[in-house]
């Protein structure tokens, strides 16, 4: 049994983006973790960060996070795996004050990736597996969290998803320049409708990235056979021992 880390930026992000590929590992007996970098809650958000509950429906007064930690639980139940969450700050709580400046580059002053560091090395050691963001799509969250995972993680037994769903917004983006490898399909038969599931469980979150959960799996099976071209499949950027466990996974 290998012991496999996926690493991921957010609270839905491993399970959008790679929530197959989870299911699939889970079910052939590898011991499969999710780790959350940035799950920390705010005892009392403001501007920006606090928009970013409030344009949702949320009270000011509710722990946002807390909420999206419980959701993230019941998804990865729904794939068979576990879950850890580190507790750092999303980027709306580090002074990032806009969508724009997400999307903008990391910011100066914002030396979080040495907390990341710091957090993320003791699940990185010693894992047969590490899977991790590409940053598709620019998120500074994401590209913080896959700088980190690329210097603390041999290339070899690394795999990289293909973010979701910036992924389909931005069919042709290349992801951050330290993603290295080369790309491999896993096969989603029989698993797409649990990682729709999975997805759904997110509810904070569907209506604002697929447009309603009545669209969270149209959209996730469209993506998955755009990228199989008509093949349900999860592309990741692969070094070689990784593709030799993720490309042969039962379909």
């Amino acid at each position: 049994m290998s012991r496999i880390v996926a690493v991921s930026p957010h609270l839905d992000d491993a399970v959008f983006s790679a929530g197959g590929t989870l299911a699939r590992l889970g079910a052939a007996g590898h011991e499969v973790v999710v780790v959350t970098v940035f799950t920390g809650s705010v005892a009392a958000p403001t501007g920006f960060a606090l928009a970013c509950q409030t344009d949702k429906g949320l009270a000011p007064d509710v722990d946002y996070m807390a909420l999206r930690r419980d959701e993230d639980a019941a998804a990865l139940t729904r794939l068979g795996v576990r879950g850890e969450h580190l507790g750092l700050l999303e980027a709306p709580h580090r002074g990032y004050d806009s969508p724009a400046a997400l999307f903008a580059g990391r910011r100066a002053d914002d030396d979080v990736a040495a907390a990341v560091t710091g957090a993320v090395a003791p699940w990185i050691a010693g894992a047969d597996l590490v899977l991790g963001p590409q940053s598709v799509g620019d998120h500074v969250d994401h590209q913080v969290v896959a700088g980190v995972a690329a210097a603390l993680a041999d290339p070899d037994r690394t795999a990289w998803w293909r973010d979701t769903p910036y992924a389909v917004r931005h069919p042709d983006a290349p992801g951050a320049p330290e993603v290295a490898g080369t790309d491999v399909a896993v096969a989603l038969d029989g698993v797409l409708e649990a990682k729709a599931a999975a997805a759904a469980a997110y509810a904070t979150q569907v209506g604002f990235q697929f447009g309603g959960p009545e669209h969270v799996a149209p959209v996730l099976a469209d993506l998955a056979r755009r990228e199989g071209h008509g093949m349900p499949v999860e592309i990741h950027r692969a070094g070689g021992a990784a593709r030799a466990v993720i490309g042969t996974l039962d379909p």
